[in-house]
């Protein structure tokens, strides 16, 4: 398929997302009785934010980085996709890697996220049927060339036997955090809150660690944190605040809370939902140092600070189609199979 043609149907794919349409709300309802984090509000989210990247414009200058792609069909591979399944159509954009890069999708869906993408693709077969020949849904990856995978840590370890002997993309766990200097707005500090509650906290692009200064005054950011206090009616978000402020209670943990946040203190990155993690810094010198090297723990970094790779408070959940997850450019990687 020609590159023009490509754009063309991803381009009308966009504009499907975009709509308001009643099979999209019907579809969007069935996925959120399979996973209650799936609510309507935040698989629109989704369905947006690509509707918005898939633009003849985007598509035509994120292509442009690739000159090679697509490829001929005799070159054609048939990649096999494990995706993840936190937030919804979070495995899209390694199709829509795959697909645009000319190669076969093998996909093997999250059980957490089995409607949203199907149907989507199904969308995208609807404008094109070609389309049918590329997509492949499985339960079971065989006859691939190469793999592309997500997961957790445990997972990570999974995938690399089963799949090191293949070209191999392998995602673990990663995680974003956020460094402040109690400078921020008002403006700020509601922009990293909706970093923080976006997903419910549950993306890899979520914030879930914050640096504050030793003499840090938590009390602005918590009156920020009020803009987003809908997020408590939300049963299970609810049900992981109260577990988790109880456990922190009980381990007469030392931390600072509302009714749908807590704040404590902890070296690691990942916390659990309803709960942040800080610490304290005394040299910004010595933190951006040790950022660095744990950049392979960090998805994002946000801050109004000058850190290196850092990104404005407010843009973790608006990713562009030059944004890849582990900093793994999958188009480069598809490029170079051979």
């Amino acid at each position: 398929m020609q590159r023009s043609a490509i754009i063309k149907d991803f381009e009308q794919l966009g504009q499907i997302l975009l709509s308001a349409s009643t099979e999209i709300n019907e579809v969007m309802l069935q996925a959120s009785k399979i996973n209650n984090w799936f609510t309507k509000e935040n698989s629109t989210l989704s369905f947006h934010a690509f509707g918005h990247l898939l633009t003849e414009k985007n598509l035509s200058e994120w292509l442009n980085h690739y000159p090679n792609l697509p490829v001929d069909n005799k070159n054609q591979k048939t990649i096999g996709l494990i995706l993840a399944g936190n937030i919804p159509l979070v495995g899209f954009h390694d199709v829509l890697c795959v697909l645009i890069a000319g190669h076969k999708a093998m996909i093997k869906l999250s059980s957490q996220d089995n409607l949203l993408i199907r149907f989507v693709l199904e969308k995208l077969v609807s404008i094109n049927p070609e389309w049918k020949d590329e997509i492949i849904f499985t339960d079971r990856l065989a006859n691939f060339d190469a793999v592309i995978a997500t997961g957790s840590n445990n997972t990570a370890r999974y995938f690399d036997y089963y799949f090191g002997k293949y070209p191999h993309v392998i995602r673990k766990n990663r995680n974003s955090a956020a460094v402040l200097d109690g400078k921020e707005s008002e403006t700020e500090l509601k922009n990293l809150c909706s970093d923080i509650f976006t997903y419910f906290g549950l993306g890899c692009r979520s914030v879930s660690k914050i640096y504050v200064p030793e003499d840090y005054n938590f009390s602005p950011l918590f009156d920020a944190s009020y803009h987003f206090k809908e997020i408590d009616s939300h049963f299970k978000y609810k049900n992981n605040y109260d577990y988790n402020r109880t456990l922190l209670l009980m381990n007469k943990a030392e931390h600072l809370a509302n009714e749908f946040l807590s704040i404590a203190e902890n070296t690691s990155f990942q916390s659990p939902i309803s709960v942040i993690y800080y610490e304290k810094y005394s040299d910004l010198n010595t933190l951006k140092h040790y950022l660095k090297e744990n950049s392979n723990s960090l998805q994002c970094l946000v801050s109004s600070l000058e850190i290196e790779n850092s990104i404005p408070f407010g843009s973790t959940q608006q990713p562009g189609l030059m944004d890849y997850a582990d900093g793994v450019d999958i188009p480069k990687f598809l490029e170079n199979l051979q």
